[in-house]
């Protein structure tokens, strides 16, 4: 369960984040239809790339893994003045030993392996800075979270790069798919999670 606070790099990938079938059980995420620009609508405003380092990674028992990932922002004004905002993810887990991320089983450490996913955000309220620290499009470089398992000294919510204050950043959709191989499928998702990291 990814923390809430990606340029995808090729065709490839964009494919897959279409839409995606899970090995876990029946589950599947239509992260085309849930994070597109016609999801928001509006105006678009922000277009950005993230690349985030050492995010602790929580699953139901606590954290479970560490992980570095692309993260492609969009924002959109809306014509009441709210937004609306998507993040896309893609990028690799490793795990660390103890609980697995359903809570139910356990996992060893090292196993590495990808993970794609996002969220959408939709009518939230927020001031803009008339001068962000961060640009507005293209790639804003490199963020390295330096979590352990209890904290995260160099977290950065990344709407604080834009916005003075949001009200109501609510989630309307999220979900995650870890590809774990031989050691399973976790997925994490507003409509349910299942499978699992174990081994």
């Amino acid at each position: 369960m990814k923390r809430i606070v990606l340029a995808v790099t090729s065709a490839l990938i964009a494919i897959m984040l279409s839409f995606v079938t899970s090995a876990a059980g029946d589950a599947t995420l239509n992260f085309g239809a849930e994070l597109n620009a016609a999801a928001c609508g509006g105006k678009p405003i922000i277009d950005v790339t993230q690349t985030v380092l050492n995010d602790a990674d929580s699953g139901f028992g606590g954290v479970w893994a560490f992980d570095n990932y692309s993260r492609h922002i969009k924002v959109f004004q809306l014509s009441d003045g709210n937004f609306c905002a998507t993040t896309r993810y893609e990028g690799r887990f490793t795990t660390i030993a103890g609980v697995s991320p359903s809570g139910t089983s356990f996992v060893s450490a090292g196993i590495s392996a990808p993970f794609i996913g996002g969220y959408r955000a939709t009518e939230f309220a927020g001031t803009l800075l008339a001068s962000p620290p961060a640009s507005t499009h293209g790639n804003i470089g490199t963020f390295d979270y330096n979590c352990d398992a209890f904290n995260c000294p160099g977290f950065v919510d990344w709407t604080t790069l834009y916005f003075s204050t949001t009200t109501g950043f609510n989630l309307d959709w999220w979900g995650w798919i870890y590809h774990g191989g031989s050691n399973g499928t976790w997925v994490n998702a507003i409509t349910g999670s299942t499978g699992d990291i174990t081994g």
